[in-house]
């Protein structure tokens, strides 16, 4: 069933993912687009109903106010403008609209139906993917994170045994990651799964790299190369699956918002790229990503896994990536997801990782001075990732992982407890 669209276009707003999901919370389905969207861009989208023109303090870019295309409003739709009076509008606000307004606008002005849920949701993409890929072949990086493993259920259904899977163990997996990925999609799930083992390659070609951009670069790059190089073994590879959701693509920056930070599957491809792109999640949120997970009946356990950066370890690594200060890495984060597992936090934090800064303070170990790393633990709640608060952890608990953490990791001597919202703060540090 095709659900109808509102199309928001961006005018400069840093409030246009509030506008999306408060319409997409009333049962309607929307998309943020740029400014300059042509009319005929805007007429090949499926069941759109209305605009939202949301303006906003970025509406200056390069010196100049930026503006939609005047014969988007001689294109028929209802238009409701925000901070941006016009009188082609059926409706003007100077403030984000409150829900009877937006109610009232979706369903008495753009006669807009409540049919926006995941069972439509999977039904058009099924139909969508099965459209683009025909009867050729898909090659899915696997992870095993949430986005991946729905991602991958969601491509069985549409296609079956025309979806080849690779897990790439890229050397920045937490600890025992790739043998669980193996023993769930393999043994379990009967997935036709590649298992590549490229530590060396990936912690060759990240020595001595410090920047985070270009971590995460090098990282998308060189899983592309892999992909490809596995695609050459097999016949009939055409696309490329990817678990890209949407606030990858917003956080990697659009006309009016500069990048937050660049996504191994949005910035970081190659202009050489070999394969077609498909990416079914693209358009969702964090917490409909598990929802959709749940409506293609995956587990509990896999579906509200704790969510992992497609570069792994190697974000939380920070500055140039050693081996030392990655297995203390490892091993404390391990450390922690054990005893916020015992202590039933697992259940209720929505992220919760460490990471170890590429310096040394001093401490004492054994009566005698001496050198080490540090573990910051970072755990936070949220919603849809784009605004995140801090969790309150019991001292105690804060008290028995440290201890832990020091006693179990010789080259880490101290532990902190990073307290920062998003924003200002990422959730991740690079």
């Amino acid at each position: 069933m095709k659900q109808d669209m509102i199309v928001i276009l961006d005018l400069g707003s840093t409030e246009n993912t509030v506008v999306a999901r408060q319409i997409r919370d009333m049962g309607v389905y929307s998309e943020i687009h740029p400014h300059d969207i042509t009319p005929d861009e805007l007429k090949a989208m499926d069941n759109v109903k209305g605009i939202i023109i949301n303006g906003g303090e970025n509406r200056v870019v390069d010196g100049q106010a930026i503006d939609v295309d005047p014969a988007i409003y001689a294109c028929g739709y209802p238009v409701m403008s925000v901070d941006h009076p016009t009188a082609k509008c059926e409706q003007q606000l100077t403030q984000l609209p409150d829900d009877a307004t937006m109610r009232a606008f979706l369903f008495d002005t753009c006669k807009a139906e409540a049919n926006w849920n995941m069972k439509n949701f999977i039904e058009d993409q099924i139909e969508l993917v099965r459209r683009q890929v025909g009867d050729k072949k898909v090659l899915l990086a696997l992870s095993g994170g949430v986005d991946s493993s729905v991602v991958a259920a969601l491509l069985l259904k549409a296609i079956g045994q025309q979806l080849v899977c690779v897990h790439v163990n890229h050397g920045l997996m937490r600890k025992n990651e790739s043998e669980n990925v193996v023993e769930v999609f393999r043994n379990q799930l009967k997935a036709n799964l590649i298992y590549v083992d490229a530590t060396d390659r990936f912690l060759g070609k990240l020595e001595n790299v410090a920047d985070p951009e270009e971590k995460r670069k090098i990282i998308g790059g060189e899983f592309i190369r892999v992909f490809e190089e596995e695609a050459r073994k097999l016949e009939g590879i055409d696309f490329l699956g990817q678990g890209t959701i949407y606030p990858d693509i917003i956080e990697s920056g659009t006309k009016t918002a500069k990048c937050v930070k660049s996504h191994h599957n949005v910035g970081g491809l190659p202009e050489d790229l070999q394969f077609e792109l498909v990416e079914p999640l693209a358009q969702l949120f964090k917490d409909e990503i598990r929802a959709c997970g749940v409506e293609l009946g995956l587990p509990a356990e896999m579906v509200y896994r704790q969510p992992f950066p497609g570069p792994g370890l190697g974000v939380r690594c920070l500055g140039a990536i050693t081996r030392d200060r990655l297995e203390a890495l490892r091993e404390s984060d391990a450390i922690l997801r054990e005893e916020f597992a015992k202590a039933g936090l697992d259940k209720t934090v929505w992220q919760y990782f460490t990471v170890v800064p590429d310096f040394k303070a001093v401490g004492v170990r054994d009566n005698a001075r001496s050198m080490g790393y540090m573990a910051v633990i970072r755990a936070v709640n949220t919603v849809d990732a784009m605004t995140a608060t801090i969790e309150r952890i019991d001292y105690d608990i804060l008290e028995r992982v440290a201890d832990r953490i020091t006693a179990e990791v010789p080259s880490i001597n101290r532990v902190c407890y990073e307290i920062t919202k998003k924003p200002v703060a990422t959730i991740e540090f690079e």
